[in-house]
């Protein structure tokens, strides 16, 4: 009970000094924020489906993109608040029709299915771009980056609650049972197809809003940016060092990360990358459980060394 309350109080002081900060940092602060706001929001949103069914999926970046192009083509044509939803659901509807097949296929398959249906998916933005005589499209008065700080960080509030609230149900249970042992789970009678076509569908949402926002952050939409493998590749990394399967994962994922491209990427950035991949390899290795297991382990041997 005391550790549940713990928890519940870290949480709110976490989200208290998110709200907070931006008010009293410069437009720098404030950017970095915002990045680290849609790291969290976008990796706790591939938890929320890769974490929860072990099924790794390199597709968010399609989503990312999609809502990144939605924005583009609407601005100035509806409320930003009004496109948000639009770009959510755009999404959904993309993963619904994509993951009804795609879903069919397990391990190494699904892995380069997603990450070929995010490529195809960028192409096809490319040439209808092309084809209409479009290199680009700028956004012209776009919101100051505080706001669209706060926007970013709802976002990340939303999908971290969004694990919590999966890790706490009987979605959860049977996604759980998915990733154990799909063919018992099947026997036991859980709907594994429909289970694992929710939680995809409801990971699509948030990636699609944050590349809603990122665009207006940059004030300019290229398919090549927007579609980039590298964005999937990188959730992915946030996830395993954060811990894959918690809520605390992607947060601290992403911190660790941001953290770390702050002080080596402008200096070092080819140093960033061996570095980057050296973490990811010893994680993967020594510590699967990400940062959150080992804090749980440390923790867990604290309390044996009191009693």
């Amino acid at each position: 009970m005391n550790s549940r309350i713990s928890s519940i109080c870290s949480w709110l002081a976490l989200l208290l000094a998110s709200a907070i900060a931006p008010a009293f940092l410069g437009t720098y602060g404030q950017g970095v924020l915002l990045q680290l706001f849609g790291w969290v929001a976008l990796t706790a949103s591939w938890v929320a489906f890769s974490g929860m069914t072990g099924y790794i999926s390199l597709g968010h970046a399609v989503f990312y993109g999609m809502g990144g192009y939605i924005m583009a083509l609407l601005w100035m044509q509806l409320p930003i608040l009004l496109v948000l939803p639009l770009a959510a659901l755009a999404a959904a509807a993309f993963a619904l029709v994509v993951g009804l097949p795609a879903l069919r296929v397990r391990g190494p398959y699904f892995v380069i299915l997603t990450f070929g249906l995010a490529e195809f998916f960028k192409f096809v933005v490319i040439s209808i771009e092309s084809a209409l005589g479009v290199n680009g499209r700028l956004l012209l008065g776009a919101p100051d980056v505080i706001w669209l700080s706060y926007g970013m960080l709802v976002l990340a509030v939303l999908a971290v609650g969004l694990v919590f609230v999966l890790k706490h149900s009987r979605l959860g249970m049977a996604l759980w049972a998915v990733r154990e042992d799909e063919t018992a789970a099947m026997t036991l009678g859980v709907p594994t197809t429909w289970v694992k076509l929710l939680a995809f569908v409801l990971s699509a949402m948030v990636p699609a809003m944050v590349g809603a926002l990122t665009v207006l952050r940059s004030t300019y939409f290229e398919p090549m940016q927007m579609f980039n493998p590298m964005t999937s590749f990188t959730i992915v990394t946030m996830a395993i060092i954060g811990g894959s399967d918690r809520p605390a994962g992607p947060v601290l994922g992403a911190a660790f990360i941001m953290l770390l491209s702050e002080l080596l990427w402008s200096r070092a950035p080819e140093f960033y990358m061996v570095l980057l991949g050296v973490l990811l390899l010893g994680f993967v290795l020594f510590a699967p459980d990400g940062i959150v297991g080992k804090l749980d382990m440390r923790r867990r041997r604290a309390a044996k060394g009191q009693s």
